[in-house]
């Protein structure tokens, strides 16, 4: 299986930053590719996303995610409580081994491969391998610091690949 990454979300200030690291990993062993990019902008740019988990259930659950927020007309929330419903109704073949956040100018959201939407507190958020180490910075440093949201969102990065052997240093940032 393929894996390894981690995703960082950080809202401050009507700012949403969403940072991703470059790695996959095939195993316990072997980094495939370094400058991958998981973190990216959607419909017509109004909506940023970043995945993590194994890679064809990512591109499934982003790709499914994308044609619900075409379906409801970038309405995020609508888009993310329809996909959740398609798993409710038993519509979905398999749970999928992926998460995604995904943020638009007022919300932001963790949508899973099972049909769950989290809608995190406190301003952060992050998933994958990393994400534990990446959450906990961003936590500290918005209580601590004046930060701006991006800023928080790639020092977070930085400290995860520090930290978590499958997260490198080579981040992809968008802002919404």
């Amino acid at each position: 299986m393929l894996k390894g990454t981690t995703i960082c979300a950080v809202k401050r200030d009507g700012i949403t930053a969403i940072a991703g690291d470059g790695q996959v990993t095939m195993g316990e062993h072997t980094i495939l590719k370094g400058n991958a990019k998981k973190v990216k902008r959607i419909y017509n740019d109004k909506v940023v996303m970043g995945f993590a988990g194994s890679v064809s259930d990512a591109f499934s659950l982003s790709e499914k995610f994308e044609e619900m927020l075409q379906k409801y007309s970038g309405n995020l929330l609508r888009s993310c409580v329809e996909l959740a419903e398609e798993w409710r109704k038993g519509n979905m073949i398999r749970p999928l081994e992926a998460l995604l956040i995904v943020a638009d100018k007022d919300n932001m959201f963790i949508v899973s491969g099972n049909g769950n939407v989290i809608e995190p507190e406190g301003g952060a958020c992050a998933i994958g391998s990393g994400g534990n180490y990446a959450l906990s910075a961003a936590r500290a440093l918005l209580a601590n610091t004046d930060l701006k949201a991006d800023e928080i969102a790639l020092r977070s990065m930085k400290i995860a690949s520090e930290l978590c052997v499958f997260t490198n240093d080579n981040f992809t940032l968008e802002i919404v």
